[in-house]
């Protein structure tokens, strides 16, 4: 079974009440303990610094892996970011999705086999509505790629997107969706 499937998997748990989450923290700790009950030959860690894989913090969009997959003999398989929005600021936290997405393509480049952004939310805004601008990336199927902007404030941050990728919410209950996105093999 390939790690997406664990994930989707994971989430259908969470659909039936099997397992609960309630914030970001949640998430990744239930995820990460699920993992590590189907991935027996493998290492399922929290929170690495990409220094633990000798590479260099200045050269990637972000320090901290969520969740760190790889093989007993340290082999980098997968890695796992994570956003459970909760106090809404909706085109922010799309902006934070899309650095996500960058910063496992970076680790991908740097020789993990696969990555994973996974976005758990309960609100529909994140979901449905207008579709312009940041809005269309996780809205209408608008590809995720490219040079993206940040979408309030003062608007001096950008993230490239290499690839080209294509958000779609599931449902697990009620109005809470995922969306998985899969970066690499």
């Amino acid at each position: 079974m390939r790690l997406n499937d664990h994930i989707a998997a994971f989430a259908q748990a969470v659909g039936t009440g099997a397992i609960e989450i309630y914030n970001e923290f949640s998430l990744q700790h239930e995820l990460g303990l699920y993992l590590r009950s189907q991935l027996v030959d493998c290492k399922v860690q929290f929170e690495r610094n990409v220094s633990h894989f000798n590479l260099m913090k200045a050269n990637f969009e972000k320090r901290e892996i969520d969740i760190a997959v790889t093989s007993s003999s340290g082999e980098r398989l997968s890695a796992i970011e994570l956003k459970y929005p909760r106090n809404g600021q909706v085109p922010e936290s799309m902006y934070g999705f899309c650095k996500d997405i960058a910063f496992l393509e970076q680790l991908v480049s740097a020789g993990f086999q696969s990555a994973y952004f996974l976005a758990v939310a309960d609100h529909k805004l994140f979901y449905s509505g207008a579709t312009e601008g940041i809005y269309g990336l996780f809205r209408s199927g608008t590809p995720i790629t490219g040079m993206i902007s940040k979408p309030t404030g003062a608007k001096d941050s950008k993230v490239t997107i290499t690839g080209s990728y294509t958000a779609s919410w599931l449902p697990v209950s009620g109005s809470t969706k995922f969306c998985l996105v899969q970066v690499g093999n």
